[in-house]
């Protein structure tokens, strides 16, 4: 004989997706700038008729996540979307447990045996929140995938080599220079060093809020390997605290040219180079 909530489900499947509905309207947090409410709406069947479908006598009494794959699965998919739409973990959770509060509504209602009616709620609880569990973990992973992607790009376009004169490349480094970073780094300064043929780096550290001994290392690796190539590195924006942080630390700079502004940098590689920057008299004809 077939489980009675299941039975109710099926026959009250409209009015719980009505209810569902109804009460992710009411709901403060609702981003109708993310969603139109004919998406939500079918966002919503599709799931409500993927897990009436899937429920049976085995599955309702005795918990088994497994039979739920092709709901975990909407859910998921949901959940990512959404992680990736900007929406908050309120929000996301709120689309399960408003479900959860419209099918307990309706057993509710129809159910007139108390015994009965605790019984079968224990079961849908014990399904929605290991759902709402399930939501979440993916919703985690979703937001976790966009910070990882934003960061990346974010190491891509804040490591620009600007060729600021034939033969001379400037790579200016704003932000924390961890070992990933330094990789980039390496990365593109070598690579444009190849495409240019240029002679002289110059790394610019103004941007770069601290130097520790571990951003020193990373700076001297880079130094080094830029050397490798056959070509002089100059590192600029050597600010007084810097250079006491470096003294202090014993660090040692002093095979590496060194300058506190990256015009004084500019006008070492030229010298470097044996070129002269002069100013050109404008002769004003009257």
């Amino acid at each position: 004989m077939k489980n009675e909530a299941i039975k109710i489900f099926q026959k009250k499947k409209s009015n719980i997706l009505e209810k569902w509905m109804t009460l992710q309207l009411q709901d403060e947090g609702l981003r109708e700038d993310l969603i139109s409410n004919e998406d939500l709406r079918i966002q919503s069947e599709e799931l409500l008729s993927s897990f009436i479908s899937t429920l049976s006598d085995a599955n309702i009494e005795h918990v088994s996540i497994d039979d739920f794959e092709a709901v975990k699965d909407i859910l998921s998919s949901i959940s990512i979307s959404r992680a990736k739409q900007g929406y908050s973990p309120r929000e996301t959770g709120n689309f399960v447990l408003t479900l959860k509060e419209a099918l307990l509504n309706t057993l509710s209602e129809e159910m007139k045996d108390p015994e009965a009616l605790y019984k079968q709620s224990m079961f849908i609880n014990k399904i929605m929140d290991n759902f709402a569990i399930n939501t979440f973990e993916t919703f985690i992973k979703g937001r976790e995938d966009v910070i990882y992607r934003q960061t990346d790009e974010i190491t891509q376009i804040s490591t620009p080599v600007i060729r600021v004169w034939d033969g001379i490349l400037a790579l200016p480094i704003i932000g924390t220079l961890d070992s990933a970073r330094t990789q980039v780094v390496m990365e593109s300064l070598l690579q444009e060093i190849v495409e240019t043929g240029s002679n002289i780096a110059i790394l610019d550290i103004s941007g770069v809020p601290a130097v520790d001994s571990l951003v020193a290392q990373h700076l001297i690796k880079t130094v080094a390997a830029t050397r490798l190539m056959g070509a002089e590195c100059i590192i600029s924006g050597i600010r007084p605290e810097i250079a006491q942080t470096v003294v202090h630390l014993g660090i040692d700079l002093s095979q590496i040219i060194t300058k506190s502004t990256l015009a004084s940098a500019l006008k070492t590689a030229f010298t470097i180079l044996k070129l002269e920057v002069n100013k050109k008299q404008i002769v004003k004809h009257h």
